[in-house]
């Protein structure tokens, strides 16, 4: 028997559903153009702080985008720091993200090339105090001031 059809004969095996999820995956993997890879893995490694969003930061057009941009604020983020895309703006940045990043949502956040998450993530590395200390090791956000001792 060839190799080929034992392994038609392993598909066959399998439940319909795992081999349609299997294949969407494979599909998928194969639509993010090696253009489109390079210019995300730029924009990753050359930025220290990337917010790949609906939206932007002055006028984000999602909730969980609006929360991302919201809680960096609150750490203290300058905008200035902060290189967003619009994946509403471009249809396979939208789709290209999603399949770079192996996250199936938006938004997505990048500091000094490692992706840190969505907006789940972010928010509970923020309640955690996580985020703090990671912005403040990568010199995004500056340090909290140290309380005077009290008398």
């Amino acid at each position: 028997m060839s190799f080929a059809r034992a392994g038609l004969r392993t598909l066959r095996s399998l439940p319909s559903a795992q081999v349609y999820r299997s294949s969407a995956l494979i599909n998928q993997r194969r639509l993010i153009s090696d253009e489109a890879r390079k210019l995300i893995d730029n924009a990753v490694q050359s930025n220290p702080l990337v917010v790949f969003m609906k939206g932007t930061p002055e006028a984000p057009q999602c909730g969980f985008s609006r929360a991302v941009c919201q809680i960096l604020d609150v750490q203290g983020v300058p905008r200035e720091k902060i290189v967003s895309y619009n994946c509403l703006e471009d249809q396979e940045l939208r789709s290209a993200i999603k399949e770079y990043s192996e996250w199936p949502t938006i938004p997505q956040v990048y500091i000094k090339g490692e992706f840190v998450g969505g907006c789940d993530i972010v928010l509970s590395m923020h309640q955690s105090g996580e985020l703090e200390n990671l912005l403040i090791k990568e010199g995004l956000a500056p340090p909290l001031p140290e309380e005077a001792p009290k008398a």
